[in-house]
C-alpha cells in the first residue's frame, strides 16, 4: 500500500524534473541564438566579403542585414561602432549599399523623416546635434567598456560621427530630401544618425532634445 501511494508522487517528481530541463534547455538555446553586437563584430570579421562572389556574396550580405534587424536599439547602436563596419561598406557596390540600408533601416524611419522635415531651422539644427552627441557618447561608452573592448574592433582614429558639411546640408534641406538625392556612400553615412533619431523619436526626446545632467 506504501508503494502505492508513493507512485503518483514518484511520478509527480519525475514531471516536474522533466519540466525543468525542457525549460533550461529552451533557456540555453534562445540565449545561444539571440543575436548581439558582439555576434555581429564578429561576423564582420570573420567574413572576407571582398573573396566573394555571386550568390555567396549576395547571401553574405543578406546574412548581415538579417542579423542587424534582429539586434534591439541598444545593441544595434553598439555594432555600428565596430571597425570592421568601414571594410564593409568599402568593400560594397552602390547598389549593394542601397539595398543594405533599406533592409536594415528601422521600421517608421519614413515616419521620422516628414516629422523633421516640418521643422525650423533652429530645430533641425538642434535635433542633429542632440542624435550625433548621443552617437558620440555610445561609441565612447563601447570603446571604455572593458568586457567590450574585447570583441568590438576599435579604431586607432575613429571617424566623427557625421561630417560638418552633412550636418549643414541636412540641417538647411531637411533630411527626407537629402536622403533622397544622396548617393549611396552619402547614405551609408547617414544610416546611423537615422538610427539615433529614429531611436529617440521612439523614446519621445527627439524634438524635445534629451535632458542634461545638471552640473
Amino acid at each position: 500500500m506504501a508503494n502505492h501511494r508513493r507512485r503518483p508522487l514518484l511520478y509527480a517528481g519525475v514531471g516536474l524534473a522533466a519540466v525543468w530541463l525542457l525549460a533550461g534547455a529552451g533557456f540555453l538555446i534562445s540565449n545561444r541564438s539571440k543575436v548581439t553586437a558582439e555576434k555581429v563584430a564578429a561576423y564582420l570579421r570573420q567574413v572576407d566579403l571582398a573573396r566573394l562572389a555571386g550568390e555567396a556574396r549576395a547571401k553574405a550580405l543578406r546574412e548581415l542585414a538579417q542579423k542587424m534587424t534582429a539586434l534591439p536599439p541598444e545593441e544595434r547602436r553598439k555594432a555600428r561602432v565596430d571597425g570592421s563596419w568601414d571594410r564593409w561598406f568599402a568593400e560594397m557596390t552602390d547598389g549593394e549599399k542601397n539595398e543594405f540600408i533599406e533592409a536594415t533601416m528601422p521600421s517608421g524611419f519614413k515616419q521620422m523623416l516628414a516629422s523633421f522635415e516640418q521643422l525650423p531651422e533652429d530645430k533641425r539644427r538642434k535635433a542633429v546635434e542632440d542624435s550625433i552627441r548621443e552617437m558620440k557618447k555610445t561609441r565612447e561608452a563601447v570603446e571604455n567598456e572593458e568586457a567590450g573592448t574585447s570583441l568590438l574592433q576599435r579604431g586607432t582614429n575613429p571617424p566623427p560621427a557625421m561630417s560638418e558639411e552633412m550636418q549643414q546640408k541636412v540641417v538647411q534641406i531637411g533630411l527626407k530630401t537629402f536622403y533622397s538625392e544622396s548617393s549611396a556612400q552619402s547614405k551609408a553615412e547617414l544610416a546611423p544618425l537615422l538610427e539615433e533619431m529614429q531611436r529617440q523619436m521612439e523614446r519621445g526626446t527627439l524634438f524635445r532634445g534629451p535632458r542634461r545632467d545638471r552640473e
